[in-house]
């Protein structure tokens, strides 16, 4: 897995999690970019409690350089909000 601030077609995909025990907080958040159907690209975001399945939105992108900045832009606000990347 790559850094999220660097993706690229062939690494599409950044994991993030967010632990504090004293706050009983388990939290992840992941994101991937993969092709659609209509030549475009499809940002995925999974998100919840570890352990859980989450929550899922799926946003539609004409080109791959839009949908890698929104990409980049969400993984920069998580992580400012004290997400760490999983390697």
């Amino acid at each position: 897995m790559q850094a999220c601030d660097s993706v690229d077609m062939h690494n599409t995909t950044c994991l993030m999690t967010r632990l504090d025990a004293a706050r009983n907080m388990a939290r992840f958040y992941l994101l991937s970019l993969e092709p659609d159907l209509f030549n475009g690209t499809a940002l995925t975001r999974n998100w919840g409690r570890i352990g859980t399945r989450g929550q899922t939105r799926i946003e539609l992108f004409q080109s791959a350089d839009e949908a890698k900045r929104r990409l980049s832009s969400l993984a920069s606000r998580k992580l400012r909000r004290g997400y760490r990347r999983m390697d």
